[in-house]
């Protein structure tokens, strides 16, 4: 097993303060696809002609996380995939690490590394911990298991990696923790940190839309509902309070949460986006 069993898939959007130390920390023997959300051509050539293992797609529109992450992943021909955000940097030997794990258990669906809280607990002889969801920075996928059908694109932002895995687990295949894979996120980083309250007001519109979503496909419109309602209770009169106190940032941003609920309540789709410079 080498480099070619691997590929690692980026999705970027206005990222590129964040992408370079991500780029840098993945071996060049490693095919790269970063699908950026834009057509922002000059950053394509920037990262082409910098980094040699690297194809740039540009999808032409910000068209979220789960899409952009299809186009990439549908591209791959390797037998792993690596879902790497571009505000997380590998740590040494991982890939190394990787492929050692996989000679000694190939049954996995989704893999996920040690930076998990939930590997903390475990044995030192013990190496794997099967789980039933991931953090979506950092997920390795067998290839093999799917049939090109890998994240749901009536998401845009958030919640697209624990559907994934409820759909995999509801499948029967195994999700695993590893301890021996060590993979540092940032957070809150995969965007320029400019237009703070756009990009405030695009995080608490998408979460609540998806939200009640997930909830609503796995246990229907009436269990979400009763799921979301503290949460659209508090947005609505949170919404009147600031307004009434003439605070139009925190009037905003529970507005964006309410409309968010609203417009999945209506069965619309996840149509919000920031307007960033």
């Amino acid at each position: 097993m080498d480099s070619n069993d691997l590929t690692v898939v980026i999705v970027t959007f206005k990222s590129e303060d964040k992408i370079h130390s991500c780029l840098n920390s993945i071996p060049k023997n490693i095919r790269t696809i970063i699908v950026e959300n834009s057509s922002d051509e000059n950053f394509k050539k920037k990262v082409e002609d910098k980094y040699s293992n690297v194809k740039c797609i540009l999808s032409g529109a910000n068209k979220g996380y789960a899409v952009a992450n299809n186009i990439g992943l549908k591209l791959v021909q390797t037998r792993f995939a690596l879902v790497l955000n571009p505000d997380a940097t590998l740590g040494k030997d991982v890939v190394d690490s990787f492929f050692s794990i996989v000679k000694k258990n190939n049954d996995f669906w989704l893999l996920g590394p040690s930076s998990y809280q939930q590997v903390e607990n475990l044995p030192e002889t013990k190496e794997f911990k099967e789980v039933n969801n991931l953090k979506g920075f950092a997920i390795f996928l067998n290839m093999e298991k799917f049939e090109n059908i890998f994240f749901d694109e009536n998401f845009f932002l958030y919640f697209e990696e624990i559907d994934l895995c409820t759909r995999v687990k509801k499948k029967g295949g195994k999700i695993y923790l590893n301890k021996n894979i060590s993979i540092k996120h940032e957070g809150a980083g995969s965007v320029n940190k400019v237009n703070a309250l756009e990009l405030e007001k695009n995080r608490n519109w998408h979460w609540m839309w998806s939200t009640f979503y997930y909830h609503k496909k796995y246990k229907g419109f009436l269990i979400a509902f009763l799921i979301i309602f503290p949460k659209f209770f508090s947005a609505f009169f949170k919404t009147i309070f600031y307004f009434l106190i003439i605070n139009k940032k925190k009037r905003d941003i529970y507005y964006c949460r309410l409309s968010g609920i609203f417009n999945s309540m209506l069965g619309r789709k996840a149509w919000y986006r920031p307007s960033l410079d």
